[in-house]
């Protein structure tokens, strides 16, 4: 995924608002008036949220008779998530080395603790 598209997808998701449309959607598809019904927005709000979901293609629109119809698209979701795990991974590997130099510290303020009182006795 290149820069400016995950930079887009991230945008999205950075409001509550669409982050609620898009859990709306993973329910199943939607018209624009069903997606409106729990927010007290416009219907023009609603239709700029939508907008932003759909280019950053986390949403398509197909017309079904008179009605348009948004569904969810799950590839920029994945690939959003494949970005986050590769530092989710990194920062894994950094706490396992910051846990190993943890417990090596404390091993040798211990064998210190034990010789320094093994010293007064």
């Amino acid at each position: 995924m290149n820069n400016d598209k995950l930079d887009r997808v991230f945008a999205a998701l950075s409001d509550s608002t669409r982050r609620a449309i898009l859990a709306k959607l993973a329910n199943g598809d939607a018209s624009v008036s069903e997606l409106a019904k729990p927010f007290r927005l416009s219907q023009p709000a609603i239709s700029k949220h939508l907008r932003v979901l759909e280019d950053a293609e986390l949403i398509f629109s197909r017309t079904d008779g008179q009605r348009r119809i948004r569904e969810l698209r799950i590839e920029a979701l994945v690939q959003a998530n494949g970005w986050i795990e590769k530092y989710r991974e990194i920062w894994e590997a950094s706490y396992k080395r910051l846990d190993i130099l943890l417990e090596e510290m404390k091993a040798t303020s211990d064998k210190k603790k034990a010789k320094s009182k093994h010293k007064s006795k």
